[in-house]
């Protein structure tokens, strides 16, 4: 297994916060909790179908414009995602729809396919479900700091409005509310901290390089 599919999920060379993969999906995605379920649904829809298909069909693809096929493969399975959400709720659809296309070349963008080429499908699949997960997840915990914080609120997805405010602070909790957050700007900065956060941990863990494709790691001698 080559050196990506080994390198750790969250700590890693190819992490989302390591590669600063969807930084665009995250800045915009998280603006809402309700927003960040929606995009956490459709990472898993696009990283899921997307390899499963691929792997599959790699023999029969062609090597000059396998990527501009992916890309459309990939939007295909965006665009029947957007389809079914609209059904359910389409007004929390035209909310989301402008940074849901960003899934696409995100997926492609991280360079999972040049990686994925040459291994069992299930392997890339499960793979690739993986870092959605964690892009997923980044976006879900950015969204319940910049929601609750910018807005007083916290929303899911629902009712004839799109979204299901649980709760809103107006008033004597309006000074709770850091308006910046909820802004293009506040999830930009936050996102800075949170880098700078991730890598001191990381330094302070004491990552040890990742083993080179092909090679296994020696373990250490015991005392």
């Amino acid at each position: 297994m080559n050196q990506r599919f080994n390198s750790n999920i969250f700590w890693g060379s190819y992490s989302p916060f390591s590669s600063l993969t969807g930084v665009g999906l995250i800045i915009l995605a998280s603006s809402r909790f309700s927003y960040a379920l929606i995009c956490a649904a459709a990472l898993f829809w696009v990283y899921g179908l997307t390899p499963l298909v691929f792997t599959f069909a790699r023999r029969i693809m062609p090597e000059r414009g396998r990527m501009i096929i992916l890309l459309f493969l990939s939007t295909f399975f965006c665009g029947i995602f957007v389809l079914l959400v609209s059904l359910f709720n389409p007004l929390l659809v035209l909310a989301t729809a402008f940074f849901l296309v960003l899934i696409p070349p995100c997926c492609l963008g991280s360079g999972f396919f040049e990686a994925a080429a040459s291994i069992d499908p299930f392997d890339a699949v499960f793979r690739s479900l993986l870092e959605a997960a964690a892009l997923a997840g980044i976006i879900i915990a950015f969204s319940l700091i910049r929601e609750p914080l910018g807005m007083g609120t916290l929303s899911l997805p629902g009712s004839a409005q799109g979204v299901i405010e649980l709760f809103y602070f107006n008033g004597t909790y309006d000074f709770l509310k850091i308006r910046v957050f909820s802004s293009t700007a506040g999830g930009l900065l936050l996102l800075g901290y949170v880098i700078a956060l991730y890598r001191y941990l990381r330094k302070e863990r004491g990552h040890m390089p990742e083993p080179v494709a092909g090679t296994r790691a020696v373990p250490e001698e015991r005392k």
